[in-house]
Formats: structure tokens, sequence, C-alpha cells
């Protein structure tokens, strides 16, 4: 299904980043996860700027309580940026934490009650506007970035889009999954999705990976949605009740996919970009070979 109707660009997105972070406990109690670093960029700055390249101009923050430290990373910081001035240091690095004025806003999350509900708190930003949904746990390392390939394609078909990893078929039951229709290239026609199935009952290894263009109609329905899995309001479940009425459609991610919600994705990741950068990727690999020839 492809929509014929005019399609306005895809120019806000939301991060939900309003959870407690418990898996990465003591390190979470002060700090947010979405602020721990891989290498010298914490997750939150990977994700900004996978949607800028996007061409996103509106960052949404549906954040909690314990979270200011997120919004105030993207702030000019005064102090610093003077001393630096004064030491005849660039201040280049920080480019990437510049917001223009108005193009971040965030929005509190008061409880937890599950994905759907962050991103409904969003709603009032939101509008009559398509959006994309950006989860900062998933680290999505590609070029173009896994937005620009999503955006590209709703470009094409318009309507709702979930960015898709192919996996074994034994930790499908980790994920949600889609059920697939008609597939041309890296596109896949959606025709259902089914939340964390078990192995033999997965109709697919197309597993939801972290990226979304919604339609705002989402919103309506999330506005009565009941809870789901976990006693939780599902994104899941939103998404798969607007399968058949709009165009919904999943992209094949090329590129690479870290699961930094889980601490050895988060080592996982930061050691695969740590080898991939010029200035530091001899001096890991040394270290490494020696790690393991002890």
């Amino acid at each position: 299904m492809t929509s014929t109707s005019p399609r306005k660009p895809i120019k806000k997105a939301v991060f939900p980043v309003a959870g407690m972070g418990t898996r990465f406990l003591p390190a979470t109690k002060a700090i947010p996860k979405e602020m721990l670093p891989i290498i010298d960029r914490p997750l939150i700055q990977y994700a900004v700027d996978e949607a800028r390249e996007a061409g996103i101009e509106q960052l949404i923050f549906v954040t909690g309580r314990g979270k200011t430290a997120i919004v105030e990373h993207f702030d000019h910081a005064f102090e610093l940026e003077t001393t630096m001035t004064e030491r005849a240091k660039s201040l280049e690095i920080l480019e990437p934490t510049r917001i223009q004025p108005g193009n971040l806003v965030a929005v509190r999350q008061q409880v937890p009650l599950g994905l759907g509900h962050a991103i409904w708190c969003a709603r009032a930003i939101v509008g009559d506007e398509p959006f994309a949904i950006f989860l900062p746990d998933e680290l999505m390392i590609g070029k173009p970035g896994c937005m620009k390939q999503m955006v590209e394609a709703y470009n094409e078909v318009g309507g709702n889009l979930i960015s898709v990893l192919e996996v074994p078929e034994d930790e499908v039951s980790s994920y949600g999954v889609i059920a697939p229709g008609e597939r041309k290239g890296a596109l896949t026609e959606v025709k259902g999705l089914v939340e964390k199935p078990k192995r033999e009952d997965a109709p697919s290894n197309l597993i939801i990976s972290g990226r979304y263009i919604l339609q705002p109609e989402v919103m309506r329905v999330l506005e009565g949605q009941e809870k789901g899995a976990g006693g939780e309001i599902q994104l899941t479940d939103a998404m798969a009740r607007m399968i058949g009425s709009q165009p919904f459609h999943a992209v094949t991610f090329a590129g690479k996919r870290y699961d930094c919600g889980s601490k050895t994705g988060f080592i996982e990741a930061t050691l695969a970009i740590a080898l991939q950068r010029e200035d530091i990727a001899d001096e890991v690999r040394e270290i490494a070979k020696r790690l393991l020839a002890e």
C-alpha cells in the first residue's frame, strides 16, 4: 500500500529518554543512561546527529525526573566555552552539541507507563505532523544513517515506517517482530506486528530496531490505548491497530545496530567504534590483543 496524498516532510523527532536505566546502576543513579559515553560522545548525541543528517529540525525530548543533564548537554556552556577561548582552544568539538534556539523541546513523562505513553506525552508538540522516533539505546551506525534511509523510503511510499533488522530465529522472542507482505529491495510491506513472540509463533525474523516514522493519527490511537505487555502502554499495539488503514512499511537498515541497553551491547559498541576511529584504532587493537593473550 502506497500513500497518494501529499506528504508532509519529516521535521520533528521524539526521543523517549525518561527511563531510569536500572540495568546500568550504580552508574545511572545520578547520570542519565543516555549520557553514558561511547568513547567521547554520549548515546543521545549519536541519535541527535542521526536525526540532523536526515533533515530533522525540531527535537522533542520526553524526559523524567533527574534527566536535566540531557537538555544541558545541548545548551551553551558559558564558563567552559569562555575558558577554552581564553586558552586559544578550538570550540569545534562542541559544535554538534549546539541546537538552534527553539528547536529543542523537553516534555515530562510523569509516570513510567511505557513507550507508547512516552510518545503520547509529546502530542501537543507533534501536532498534526508526521514525526520520527529515536530510541537512543539502539545505536545505529551506517552511511547514510538509519533515519536518512527511512526518510528516503518515506518520500517514496509515505505512510508509516519502522526500521527492521534480520536476526537468527532463536533471538526473535526478545523483540517486536513484523509479519511481512510484499518485498521490494529494502522495503517490506508490514501486514502485522507481534511483540516478543515465541520462536515457533514468530511470523518472520525481521525485528523492530528502534527507529520509526509515524503519522500523527497514532496519537489518537494512543489516547485510548489500554495497557498491554508488562502492564504498560505499548507503541507496538498502537501501530498494529493502524495497519490496513494507512500504508505501513519496514525498512531493512543497511548498517550495524548495537543494543546499548545491555552491558555487553554497550561494550561491543564501544570496541567497534573505537576500532573505526583513526586516532585510537591501532592502540585499542593492541590493547585487545594483549588482554586476550593474558
